[in-house]
């Protein structure tokens, strides 16, 4: 970390954002993006299609490169280390895949094997990431299907499942991994109404058994009644953050209450 932020780093924080900023081309789509968030917190983050909700999560993975600023996993700089020289650097593909590791994600879309089974598709990253002994990926699987109530499909092709129900592997596939922060970008987005409270309640007991989330999610009944706190973020910047009950039933930013007028109508 520069000595300019040398401070900047908590034992508390999961993760810590600081001054975030991202261009495409002539685009800056962050524009000065800084929080932190602790373990087992839940952060809910709303607004309009644009806003940089989707970039900001894929920036702290690392899938997105920062134009500027900084990203932090457990104490350790995501993307970046600080050479000899006392300058930035970016870090190995393998130091960026170690750090991952603690990352879980979880699309839009289910991002499922269409060859593999459930069982193939969530044991297939901690063989090969992780080199772990087959029997004891199989193990854990079981186990993350069982809290996703996909158990009984573990034998299943994803085109045999529901939207819903490949959601739901998706989000065991993530989990088999052990992460201490997930990440959620609108996971709901892509499903038939029906569908959208099975996925909705999966994530729910996530966050009562204490998961470190981030979801970006147009559900506004999820973000009021899940998370620790609400970020607003308009335009590339965070426009407003608070408890639900701030940002969603008493919120300060005149572009925040009409977001939510038009999401609640």
């Amino acid at each position: 970390m520069s000595e300019a932020t040398g401070t900047a780093r908590s034992d508390e924080a999961v993760v810590r954002v600081l001054d975030l900023h991202k261009y495409f081309g002539d685009n800056e789509v962050l524009k000065g993006v800084s929080f932190d968030l602790k373990s087992s917190e839940v952060l809910s983050v709303i607004g309009a299609s644009g806003s940089g909700k989707s970039t900001m999560l894929k920036c702290i993975n690392f899938l997105e490169t920062p134009t500027s600023g900084e990203v932090w996993i457990r104490n350790q700089p995501m993307g970046f280390r600080q050479g000899p020289d006392g300058k930035r650097h970016k870090a190995s593909l393998r130091d960026i895949n170690r750090l991952r590791q603690d990352v879980g994600m979880v699309f839009q879309h289910f991002n499922l094997w269409p060859h593999m089974t459930v069982l193939e598709n969530i044991i297939e990253a901690p063989l090969r990431v992780r080199k772990e002994p087959r029997p004891a990926a199989i193990e854990r699987a079981r186990f993350y299907l069982t809290k996703v109530n996909m158990l009984d499909k573990i034998d299943e092709y994803p085109a045999r499942l529901s939207g819903g129900q490949q959601q739901r592997v998706a989000i065991a596939r993530a989990l088999t991994m052990q992460p201490k922060l997930m990440l959620f970008d609108e996971p709901t987005s892509s499903l038939d109404p029906e569908l959208i409270g099975e996925v909705l309640d999966v994530m729910r007991a996530l966050a009562q058994d204490g998961m470190t989330m981030i979801v970006v999610t147009h559900e506004i009944g999820f973000a009021r009644g899940a998370s620790d706190r609400v970020m607003f973020l308009h335009d590339g910047r965070i426009e407003e953050e608070g408890t639900p009950a701030e940002v969603l039933d008493n919120p300060r930013s005149e572009r925040c209450r009409q977001f939510l007028s038009k999401v609640l109508a």
